[in-house]
């Protein structure tokens, strides 16, 4: 059995559980995009969405590369 209490990463399902995070998983099936372009999408701030995005790639369901200034955010469904 998996203790996930000492496990260093997020749980992939509580991750998922929130229906925001989910939509973004969707938005990002389309291709690779950055914060500024993924916020436009919704009706909160900038520094919301990039929380959303950090707990997602933290269970290991987004991947983000930096280019420049910005951080591009892709889907990596592998760890569901």
């Amino acid at each position: 059995m998996i203790d996930r209490a000492s496990s260093d990463r997020p749980d992939v399902f509580q991750a998922i559980a929130d229906p925001t995070r989910r939509s973004l998983m969707h938005l990002l099936t389309d291709g690779e995009m950055p914060v500024g372009a993924i916020s436009s999408h919704y009706p909160m701030s900038r520094t919301a969405v990039s929380k959303h995005l950090r707990l997602l790639q933290d269970a290991g369901l987004v991947k983000g590369r930096r280019i420049g200034r910005e951080t591009r955010y892709r889907l990596d469904a592998e760890p569901l």
